[in-house]
């Protein structure tokens, strides 16, 4: 069963630049992981997601993960108590929505979805 790890961090002030570039040509290849994508949800705050062939290569895989984790761990803001400078969560995929690509010419607000539904 495919799994997927999500790790959600925050990017020191002034470390942005840095983050990003050190981010920009994605990550390296990790035996076992499908796709992987950086998120940024927030003016510093971002989620590194991953999606893996199961949940043993997730476990396999972070050995990798945390030797590139501590290439930039010096660029992310601790989160609290108890987290340190990220706050990881992984597991199988239960539930996944797949749905026909629909044509989007709208912006965020979501103008044009209706009228490109006939709706």
């Amino acid at each position: 069963m495919e799994a997927c790890n999500v790790v959600r961090m925050r990017v020191r002030p002034g470390f942005e630049a840095e983050f990003l570039a050190f981010n920009d040509p994605g990550h390296p290849d990790i035996p076992g992981m499908l796709d992987a994508w950086l998120v940024q949800t927030g003016e510093r705050d971002f989620c590194y997601v991953a999606r893996w062939v199961s949940r043993d290569a997730l476990v396999a895989g972070r050995g990798p993960m945390v030797a590139e984790l501590d290439q930039m761990r010096h660029m992310l803001e601790d989160l609290g108590p108890g987290l340190g400078v990220t706050d990881p969560a992984s597991g199988e995929i239960v539930s996944r929505k797949r749905t026909p690509v629909v044509p989007f010419r709208g912006e965020a607000t979501g103008v044009g979805v209706a009228s490109e539904l006939g709706r």
